[in-house]
C-alpha cells in the first residue's frame, strides 16, 4: 500500500455519526484547534435519499447500511439484521428521528451504577443545547388511523394522551411522537444536517470521508492517532497531538478498541492480536429493544400522509413500582411482515402493524471477534430472551394481548379487517410467546458495549469523565458507553453524550455560550 505523510491534528474524531457530528462541531467552535472527523461513508449533502426521512426505509440493506447480522439466538430470531449507517450524520441519517430526552430514571440509574456526574439533574441542561429541530409530529402528517389509534389506545388502556412528550417526565401515555426534522420539506434534522452543514466552511473541520478507521496508534500508554484507509486504498496516521475520541457507534467502537489490542486479553491473544492494554469489558453488556409484531390487514388502503410511517406510540406501565414505563409500542402505518413471511404468514396488500416494545429489558448479550482481520464483521450475540425469569418474553406477550384489545376498540376497530400474525387462534401464554420470540425484531438500538462505570467496576471500559480505564488521550462518545438503555428510544441520549463529552474537553458548563 502506498503511504502518505502523517496528518496531525489536535482532536481526532472516530465516525461522524450522532455523537461525533456534535463533538466535532462544538469543539471547532474555537477558531484554534484542528479536528479531523473519519468518517467510513460520503458525504449526506445533496443526497435526498438520505436527507427525506420518509424514505428512511429504503435505506435498510442498500450500499449506506454495514448491515451487520446476529449469531444464533436459542429462544429468539437468528435472522435480525442490525443496520449501522455508512454516512455523514451516521444512524441519525438513517433512522424514525424519534427524539425522546431520556426519563429522569434513565439517567438515575446510569448515576447509581457509579456513573458520577450523569443522574437527571446534571445531563438535563445538555438537552437544551441540542441544535436539531426537535418538534411534535406536524399536523399534515398526523394520518387518520394513526389518530384513530391513539383515541383507541386512551379509551382501552386508559393512559393519557400526550401531546409533546419532551415536556415533561412520563411513566405512560399515548401520542404521536417529537421527530428531530423539518415537516415543511420533511428534511431530517439530523447530526449532520444540524451539527456540521452549516460549518462545513470552517477552515479547521476537516472531515476525512469513505476512511476507515483500522486501528489505534498507542505509544507508552497513551493514544496517539488513528490508522487508517482511504477509499483509493491508500493508508495513513492520523496523529492527535491531544485527544482521539472514538464515536462510532455500540457495534465499531467495541470493534476498532479489539482490533487496536484494546480488549479482553484472552480473546486477543486467541485470534492473534497483540495485547495493548487488558480491558475485560470491551464488547460485554451489548443491549437492545428487542420487540415483536402483530400485524392487521385493513378494508383497504389508508391516507398517504406521514411524517415516517411510525408516527405515534404508546408507553405503559404495568408495575406500579416501575420507575417509568415497562412496555411500549410503535403503531405502523405499513404491514411489517419480514419476520413473520419466514414462519408462513402472507403480507397483506393494505395493513397495520402494533409493535410491543421492551423498554427496560433484562436479557445481556456480548460483541466480539472471531478474527484479526479488520474487513470481518464482529459476532453480535445479543442473548435475546436469555434473562433468567423471562422477563423480557413475558413482556411481549402482555403487549400482543394490549394490542389486541386496542384494536377490537374504536375508532380503530372499523379500520381492521382481520388480524393476520400471529391470528386470533393464538390465544395460550406459551403459543404467543413462541410466535413473539420467532418474530422479534430490533429497532436498531445496540448499546452498552463500552460502558461507564465506577473506578472498582471491573467490566467499565470508560469512567464518568469518558476516558478509556488505564490509557491516556483516549475516550469514547456514543451508545457503547450506556451502562443500561433508556426506557424511551435513545437516540437523543446520544446527542446528550456528544454534548457533555464536547463540554469535558472543553471545560465548559452547560449554561455557557462558550
Amino acid at each position: 500500500m502506498a503511504q502518505q505523510e502523517t496528518d496531525d491534528y489536535d482532536y481526532v474524531v472516530v465516525g461522524g455519526g450522532t455523537a461525533g457530528s456534535v463533538v466535532a462541531s462544538r469543539l471547532t467552535e474555537d477558531p484554534s484547534v484542528r479536528v479531523a472527523v473519519i468518517e467510513g461513508g460520503p458525504s449526506d449533502v445533496d443526497r435526498p435519499e438520505v436527507l427525506t426521512l420518509r424514505r428512511w426505509l429504503g435505506l435498510l440493506g442498500g450500499d449506506l447500511d454495514y448491515d451487520y447480522p446476529t449469531t444464533p439466538q436459542p429462544r429468539g430470531n437468528s435472522h435480525i439484521r442490525h443496520s449501522r449507517a455508512r454516512v455523514l450524520g451516521g444512524c441519525s441519517s438513517h433512522n424514525t428521528l424519534i427524539s425522546f430526552k431520556p426519563l429522569p430514571s434513565d439517567w438515575d440509574e446510569w448515576a447509581e451504577a457509579g456513573a458520577e456526574g450523569w443522574d437527571a439533574a446534571s445531563m438535563d441542561p445538555y438537552y437544551d443545547r441540542l441544535l436539531n429541530n426537535i418538534v411534535p409530529v406536524d399536523e399534515k402528517d398526523r394520518n387518520a388511523i394513526a389518530r384513530d389509534f391513539v383515541e383507541a389506545a386512551q379509551e382501552a388502556v386508559g393512559v393519557p394522551r400526550v401531546e409533546g412528550f419532551n415536556k415533561e417526565p412520563f411513566h405512560e401515555g399515548v401520542g404521536f411522537f417529537d421527530l428531530a426534522y423539518h415537516p415543511e420539506t420533511n428534511k431530517r434534522s439530523s447530526a449532520s444536517v444540524a451539527y456540521l452543514h452549516p460549518f462545513l466552511d470552517r477552515p479547521n473541520l476537516h472531515l476525512l470521508l469513505e476512511t476507515w478507521a483500522l486501528r489505534l496508534e498507542t505509544a507508552g500508554g497513551r493514544a496517539t492517532g488513528v490508522h487508517v484507509r482511504a477509499e483509493d486504498g491508500t493508508e495513513t496516521t492520523v496523529t492527535a497531538a491531544r485527544e482521539v475520541i472514538v464515536c462510532a457507534g455500540a457495534v465499531d467502537t467495541p470493534r476498532l478498541l479489539m482490533l487496536s489490542g484494546v480488549g479482553p486479553k484472552r480473546d486477543l491473544e486467541a485470534l492473534g492480536i497483540p495485547v495493548v492494554h487488558d480491558l475485560p469489558g470491551v464488547g460485554e453488556n451489548l443491549l437492545d429493544h428487542p420487540e415483536s409484531v402483530i400485524v392487521w390487514e385493513t378494508h383497504g388502503p389508508l391516507p398517504d400522509n406521514s411524517a415516517m410511517d411510525s408516527d405515534a406510540g404508546l408507553f405503559v406501565r404495568r408495575d406500579p413500582a416501575a420507575k417509568g414505563p415497562d412496555l411500549m409500542f410503535h403503531f405502523y402505518q405499513t404491514p411489517f411482515t419480514d419476520n413473520p413471511e419466514r414462519l408462513g404468514y402472507e403480507k397483506p396488500r393494505y395493513g397495520v402493524s402494533m409493535t410491543p416494545n421492551i423498554p427496560k429489558p433484562k436479557s445481556r448479550g456480548r460483541l466480539y471477534l472471531t478474527s484479526a482481520d479488520p474487513a470481518v464483521k464482529p459476532a453480535l450475540d445479543f442473548g435475546y430472551f436469555t434473562d433468567e425469569d423471562d422477563y423480557d418474553g413475558r413482556t411481549l406477550v402482555d403487549g400482543i394481548r394490549i394490542a389486541r384489545e386496542i384494536a377490537r376498540t374504536e375508532p380503530l376497530a372499523s379500520w381492521l379487517k382481520r388480524e393476520v400474525c400471529p391470528g386470533p387462534e393464538l390465544t395460550g401464554d406459551e403459543e404467543l410467546g413462541e410466535y413473539a420470540r420467532k418474530v422479534a425484531h430490533t429497532v436498531y438500538h445496540p448499546a452498552g458495549t463500552c460502558r461507564i462505570g465506577a473506578g472498582d467496576d471491573p467490566l467499565a471500559v470508560v469512567g464518568p469523565d469518558l476516558t478509556v480505564r488505564g490509557l491516556s488521550g483516549l475516550r469514547i462518545a456514543d451508545a457503547s458507553v450506556f451502562p443500561t438503555i433508556p426506557a424511551v428510544n435513545p437516540m437523543i441520549g446520544v446527542f446528550m453524550v456528544g454534548e457533555k463529552c464536547a463540554d469535558l474537553l472543553t471545560r465548559t458548563t452547560p449554561g455557557d455560550d462558550a
